[in-house]
């Protein structure tokens, strides 16, 4: 029985907010709208592990280069395939070549049909690139014919750049590495690696902190209107309802509005699931086949959401004194108390406290109390929000006219305001911890190159070392590149077979190895050993070439596999040169130091060349022209940009991932606030009619609603701050990293979190200004 007056009350509420007019279709459609943003980021965030795992699964299905040994014999169901990776600009741009040995070879995912030499298949993306004016230097590096495009089952992403291209000779430069023979695609030995501790932890609380803005905008949504809702409530308690039946039949209005919601929230799902397949996020880009929500997921959110919206009613109201002849609300309400609030963050550091001291060896955190602690630590936000600003706006007094307008309406209705600014003040809280999170733990997983930047720019891989003389000639050619650096570059051991000692040579004129080496006095001829090389660690070169006739270029490491030793008979006379800081290499170069007259013609196919360019980052485009060269140099070269570290793969796409989501976040959040502004300006519309009517300067209105926002936001960014180094300090103790506040990332947070109100604010001028006017005041 109580069931069904409960489902009575609901349905009645439901059935006001639908046969209510236009001040009922008004309200609804404001939550219905907040709600549908909120509905529509929690359906993308749940189909991202989704499109994650479709990303993932069609790199493994197109695998083709394992970098492991390759023994596998020509036939006719086999392919050779190329690894011609380049870059564009900014952008990454994935390259095949490939030779087929037999009707039977594999196609690649996506391609209907094996290029032919000169010819080559594209994605979409590559090919609006080269059609446009923008890809003019890019044509000039991928000149062949284009015959097709490639299907998305071939691409990780809608916006990926990539292309196959045909051709002839591969076969004979198979190494195992970028050149190797295939007779299908796909990486079946596939393994995960070891899970790490840490980055797993950086994930849940991505996760968390992205999510937790979104559930309270979605709770501050279903209360739009309340003022307005609360005396339709007392016209009722009027015509006979109690106060529960009341209660019930306002959450039947919220539950109303909620299921709008989610009616609207699939809908600009299904929009921006679309428009997602032509957008591309700090290089991250996706099919709209791959936003696919968990079934479980997506059941979950359309049971939470209704369900929220008749919670946050009833409790909304629970301190509202509803009675026929009005809203007990304009008399001085009770002070909101402290102590039940604090519970939220000290609960939530209780849940984290144990986990302090982990760090990465002592398995994975658990996942229940990480969660239930950033939750409930980021929940004390929107707790903690609403008594500060009443606290502090309670003692603020005189001001000019539009500061004392403000000040009264934020005493009046503090919940109101704070709610407004919990989901940024939420939003900014996590920004601030995960900021230090990754500060913090970045230098684990960043990495030095051993390579100087300012020594060199690029480095170009020639596999013909014969060809590098005419190659560094082409280089000094090309617009922009102020010097380019010729060295052959090779392993030799003691013995052709199974070697007990080696060591690098190399090959370059004097100029060039002095880039390597402390050299005495050099002339086309000599040789040289250096001593003492980090290279080398406890090997003496110079012993070494005593006691050694003949060093073997390229040794085979295994019986079975000679036949491409080269034989190089350490000549007399060797001077020594000494190691040398500050190197092209990063590390100091040992082993022998050979000049170009004293290289036998024997010891080019066991030698690679490699190109160091030093380039005038002043001119336009200027590495793409490099690269451009290097394309013509041979297709197989690889040009290198130098960086002096570089981070994990892992981390690097955690790092992409919260900044793709922490993008989506601002976007609703800003739109949130402008749909929260846009419904108080509504229901303040007689109010500010009234002022202008009483000969209030419209001036002085638009700065008190400044002054309504800037409080609040001003307060909830401080408690921000606050709250988020906390968890920040919590989560680098939990991940036994030393505690570093970097305050100018925590200035960036606040600074970004505060712009995004501005500029809400500022939009929300001109329908104030349309409100504030006499006309206003009409009324039937």
């Amino acid at each position: 029985m109580k069931l069904r007056q409960w489902a009575a009350d609901l349905a009645l509420g439901v059935r006001f907010t639908l046969t209510g007019g236009r001040e009922g279709w008004t309200r609804a459609l404001l939550t219905a709208v907040g709600v549908g943003l909120g509905v529509a980021l929690l359906l993308l965030t749940t189909a991202l592990p989704t499109a994650l795992d479709a990303r993932h699964r069609r790199e493994v299905a197109r695998t083709d280069i394992t970098y492991m040994a390759n023994d596998l014999a020509r036939g006719k169901d086999t392919l050779v395939v190329a690894n011609v990776d380049t870059d564009f600009r900014d952008s990454s741009i994935r390259g095949r070549a490939m030779e087929v040995e037999g009707p039977e070879a594999p196609l690649p995912p996506g391609v209907a049909k094996f290029p032919a030499k000169g010819e080559m298949v594209v994605s979409p993306a590559l090919r609006k690139l080269l059609e446009s004016d923008e890809g003019a230097l890019l044509r000039e590096r991928l000149p062949d014919r284009i015959v097709g495009t490639i299907g998305e089952s071939g691409l990780i992403g809608s916006q990926e750049l990539a292309y196959v291209r045909g051709a002839t000779g591969l076969a004979q430069e198979i190494d195992g590495g970028r050149i190797t023979r295939i007779d299908r695609f796909g990486d079946a030995g596939a393994s995960t690696e070891r899970s790490d501790p840490v980055l797993l932890l950086l994930i849940l609380v991505v996760f968390v902190v992205l999510l937790m803005p979104v559930t309270v905008f979605i709770a501050a949504a279903v209360r739009f209107g309340g003022e307005r809702r609360d005396r339709r409530l007392a016209a009722l308690r009027l015509v006979g309802s109690d106060s529960r039946m009341t209660r019930r039949i306002a959450a039947g209005e919220a539950l109303a509005g909620a299921v709008l919601g989610l009616l609207l929230g699939a809908v600009f799902f299904l929009i921006g699931r679309q428009l997602a397949g032509h957008a591309e996020v700090f290089d991250i880009s996706v099919f709209p086949s791959y936003l696919n929500p968990s079934p479980l997921l997506a059941l979950a959110v359309a049971v939470a959401v209704p369900a929220t919206a008749v919670l946050v009613t009833l409790f909304a109201l629970r301190g509202v004194a509803i009675e026929p002849l009005g809203v007990v609300r304009t008399a001085r309400p009770a002070r909101r108390r402290l102590w039940w609030r604090l519970l939220l963050p000290l609960g939530g550091l209780g849940l984290l406290f144990p986990m302090i001291g982990y760090g990465r060896d002592n398995g994975e955190f658990n996942q229940f109390m990480v969660t239930g602690g950033v939750v409930l630590l980021l929940v004390g936000v929107t707790a903690l929000l609403p008594w500060i600003v009443e606290t502090v706006v309670a003692r603020l007094g005189a001001g000019p006219v539009s500061w004392q307008l403000a000040v009264r309406r934020l005493q009046l209705s503090s919940g109101s305001a704070a709610r407004m600014v919990n989901g940024i003040a939420v939003a900014v809280a996590g920004a601030i911890a995960l900021q230090m999170l990754f500060a913090g733990v970045d230098s684990f997983y960043t990495k030095s190159t051993g390579r100087d930047p300012s020594l060199a720019q690029m480095e170009v891989t020639v596999r013909d070392s014969a060809a590098l003389d005419g190659a560094r000639q082409k280089f000094r050619d090309t617009p922009g590149v102020d010097a380019a650096v010729a060295l052959s570059e090779g392993y030799a051991g003691d013995k052709a077979v199974d070697p007990d000692e080696g060591t690098s040579l190399t090959v370059g004129e004097c100029a060039a190895l002095r880039e390597v080496a402390r050299l005495p006095s050099c002339r086309d001829g000599d040789v040289f050993v250096v001593r003492g090389a980090q290279y080398d660690g406890q090997l003496d070169v110079m012993e070494l070439a005593r006691r050694t006739p003949a060093m073997y270029l390229d040794p085979s490491f295994s019986e079975g596999d000679e036949g491409r030793e080269i034989a190089w008979p350490v000549p007399a006379g060797i001077k020594e040169a000494m190691p040398k800081s500050g190197l092209l290499m990063g590390i100091d170069r040992g082993g022998f130091l050979i000049t170009p007259k004293a290289a036998p013609k024997a010891l080019e196919p066991g030698l690679t060349g490699h190109l160091y360019l030093k380039l005038d980052e002043s001119v336009p485009d200027v590495r793409d022209r490099a690269r451009n060269t290097a394309m013509v140099v041979g297709p197989l070269s690889r040009p290198a940009v130098w960086a002096a570290t570089e981070r994990t793969d892992r981390f690097d796409a955690i790092r992409t991932g919260l900044f793709v989501g922490a993008a989506c976040v601002l976007g609703l959040i800003g739109a949130s606030l402008l749909v929260s502004q846009l419904e108080q300006l509504r229901e303040r519309r007689k109010l500010l009619s009234a002022l202008v009517a009483f000969g209030t300067r419209r001036r002085t209105l638009s700065l008190s609603v400044l002054w309504q926002t800037a409080v609040p936001i001003a307060l909830g960014l401080l408690l921000a701050v606050v709250v988020g180094m906390t968890l920040g300090v919590v989560l680098l103790k939990m991940t036994s990293t030393p505690v570093h506040v970097d305050w100018a990332g925590i200035g960036a947070m606040t600074g970004i979190g505060a712009g995004v109100v501005l500029l809400v604010t500022l939009l929300s001028l001109p329908p104030l200004l349309r409100l504030m006017r006499p006309e206003g005041l009409r009324t039937e």
